[in-house]
């Protein structure tokens, strides 16, 4: 493997196609004339890497200039060449570019050629990619694994509002509870009737990540289609910069944005007249300490009706979308009324009814009830009837209205009486993944992430760690899992294909855990802002990408290991997660586990469910015919367990999901002592 060898050092490829363009540019970087480069590459890391990587194979060593431009227009460009800086200020910005390719290359190239050849397969492992994917068969096995349990609501009609109660398990409960509310003389009594007028602050500018996330969402279009028309609008002068992370602008921008808020040029034909702000608040969406080199994304003033009309479907969509949510951002506040209110059985009536009562299901007989009604739709106005992502729920508030005069200790009948119902439901598993709640998971890495210091710095906002990937290169991930066979759409969805899911049942646990890229990123940040050595990040770095051959060869081994015990006698169905119980030496575990020795010698189950039980309790071996009547959901009653006294007892002994084995001593278990 690569880093195995000691006579190799980096050098970068040349790309055939792209050699004539390189030469003309390094014979004009090389010119007598000339006594000063301006680089005028894309404001963002991989243009860092592309310019320092031209100068550097040219050989050439003079001042160097940074033009910084996030818009293609004239005055744009004007104010940028007016404000350049030296080169040497982007230094951290050019180092975690390069670290970033080489990390990038080390881990691909020896994680993928180490799998394929331990597997005798051909297997592709990324830094970023992998991750995401296992996020990907682990959303897919949730669902799969996902056991629906039927529940049931009583739901009673109130005139023009409805309360509904809790979820019941049991279909008789509920059907004695539906009785009960049925009856003539039934009443609540309200516990709490709360109201509240709720503000709803406007959205954000965009970042390259929340669009796409909406345009998937909104239109369907695939994070490198709305990436891919973002950047044609760009190069047309009609959009700022795409790859950005931030979704503020700096005070240096307010009065750009004044000009694009002022007049009826941006507002016809993208927004109802009547929608457009009397005042637009521009100073939401200010932060300058938010905005790490590239503002939120932004129309430009050539961005009106008549350039709309001349795009292509894709980016009549994109633009407008992004119209719409500059026009949105500055807004008024969303104002609602919402009404919440929790009700309970009449005291009155159990005490008229005490057999009744006595019927009722314990603690679950709280009833809830909630209406949102619009007061003022403000920046709700732009894009009313877009519509919403489907949470999976039925919408509770809707058709509510509840009276105003209603007020906690009130009694109040159904209206009518008798007019309950029962609803009836299943649980539901996890939602696949889309693109645009793919997105949101590579974005939040913090919630795959249990180190909690890790865990910290992914939540701090000015920390700007990306999470898994960054918004240049996430739509990127997402085509090559496709590309290589990995993952598949199925409509809106992507969902992992066979192939997938068997990459990550043998890739090392750390190359598919999120919390490796995401912590890879943040050091990459930190490099970026000076705030870690460049080198020694380097170092950390080539050491991990040292370590994969000889994980991927431990893994080998521990696979074939796991094959030969999932291929041995089941004993029952695992308490825990349904999948076959079998026998690996002195333990009965489920056939989904599997372990990793740790450096201390001791082993931890780092895939599978982790149930286990002992082939010996308290001195008492459990044979094979035992296990397999307990994990039958059957009491098993033995004599001659040995205490840690010595002294002798026996007990009955219940599967627990939890514990493995449990005794059970009844009332008529007794402690004997040993003779």
């Amino acid at each position: 493997f690569l880093l195995n060898r000691h006579n190799w050092q980096w050098k970068v490829s040349r790309d055939k196609g792209a050699d004539r363009q390189y030469k003309v540019v390094a014979g004009l970087m090389r010119r007598g004339d000339v006594d000063m480069l301006v680089d005028a590459c894309d404001p963002d890391r991989e243009g860092e890497a592309i310019f320092r990587r031209i100068v550097k194979h040219a050989g050439v060593s003079k001042p160097m200039r940074r033009l910084w431009v996030a818009s293609l227009e004239e005055d744009a460009i004007r104010d940028a060449l007016a404000s350049m800086k030296d080169e040497t200020e982007y230094q951290g910005l050019a180092d975690s570019a390069m670290i970033r390719a080489k990390a990038d290359w080390l881990i691909g190239m020896n994680a993928s050629r180490a799998y394929s050849l331990v597997y005798n397969a051909r297997f592709t492992v990324g830094r970023v990619q992998t991750p995401t994917l296992a996020m990907i068969v682990d959303r897919d096995r949730q669902i799969a694994g996902h056991v629906a349990r039927p529940y049931w609501k009583v739901v009673a009609p109130m005139g023009g509002w409805k309360l509904a109660g809790e979820r019941l398990d049991k279909r008789e409960d509920a059907e004695t509870l539906l009785r009960i509310v049925n009856s003539d003389d039934f009443a609540f009594s309200i516990f709490k009737a709360e109201r509240k007028q709720q503000h709803d602050a406007p959205p954000r500018l965009y970042d390259l990540t929340g669009l796409q996330k909406d345009m998937s969402r909104l239109h369907g279009l695939t994070a490198a289609r709305t990436l891919s028309a973002l950047q044609s609008l760009y190069e047309k002068k009609l959009a700022t910069y795409p790859r950005t992370d931030s979704q503020y602008i700096t005070h240096d921008d307010l009065d750009t944005l004044r000009g694009l808020t002022e007049g009826d040029r941006l507002a016809a034909g993208f927004i109802e007249p009547d929608a457009k702000p009397e005042r637009p608040h521009l100073e939401l969406t200010v932060n300058d300490a938010k905005v790490a080199g590239h503002t939120a994304i932004l129309p430009t003033m050539q961005a009106d009706k008549a350039a709309l009309d001349e795009l292509g479907d894709d980016e009549r969509l994109v633009l407008t979308r992004v119209v719409r949510r500059m026009w949105e951002a500055v807004g008024d506040d969303y104002v609602h009324d919402v009404t919440n209110v929790v009700a309970n059985i009449d005291p009155h009536w159990c005490e008229k009814h005490p057999d009744e009562g006595r019927l009722l299901p314990e603690g679950e007989c709280r009833f809830t009830s909630r209406s949102d009604q619009p007061v003022s739709l403000g920046w709700h106005a732009i894009e009313h009837a877009a519509p919403q992502e489907d949470h999976g729920e039925e919408d509770e508030a809707a058709g509510n209205i509840i009276p105003a005069n209603l007020a906690a200790g009130v009694s109040i009948a159904p209206v009518p009486h008798g007019g309950a119902t029962l609803s009836e439901g299943k649980t539901k598993p996890p939602k696949p993944f889309t693109e645009a709640t793919l997105l949101a998971a590579m974005e939040h890495a913090s919630r795959w992430v249990e180190d909690k210091d890790l865990k910290a710095a992914l939540d701090d906002d000015e920390s700007h760690s990306g999470g898994i990937g960054t918004p240049a290169t996430r739509a990127d991930v997402i085509e090559k899992l496709i590309r290589t066979g990995y993952v598949e759409r199925k409509g809106k969805q992507l969902r992992s294909t066979e192939q997938g899911r068997s990459l990550i049942d043998v890739v090392a646990p750390k190359l598919k855990d999120v919390a490796l890229t995401a912590g890879m990123e943040r050091r990459l940040s930190e490099v970026e802002h000076s705030q870690a050595a460049a080198s020694q990040v380097e170092t950390e770095f080539r050491d991990l990408a040292a370590r994969i051959p000889a994980d991927a060869q431990t893994a080998v081994r521990q696979d074939h290991v796991q094959t030969k015990t999932r291929n041995a006698e089941s004993f029952g169905d695992c308490p825990r997660c349904g999948k076959p119980v079998v026998k690996t030496g002195k333990v009965f575990q489920c056939s989904t586990n599997r372990r990793e020795k740790q450096p201390d010698g001791t082993w931890n189950t780092t895939e599978g469910c982790g149930w286990r039980a002992w082939t010996t309790i308290a001195g008492k071996t459990i044979t094979d015919m035992t296990m397999r009547r307990l994990l039958d959901g059957r009491k098993v009653s033995l004599k001659g367990f040995t205490s840690r006294k010595g002294s002798t007892f026996d007990a009955a002994l219940l599967i627990d999901k939890d514990k493995g084995i449990a005794f059970d001593f009844g009332n008529n278990n007794k402690e004997r002592k040993k003779k």
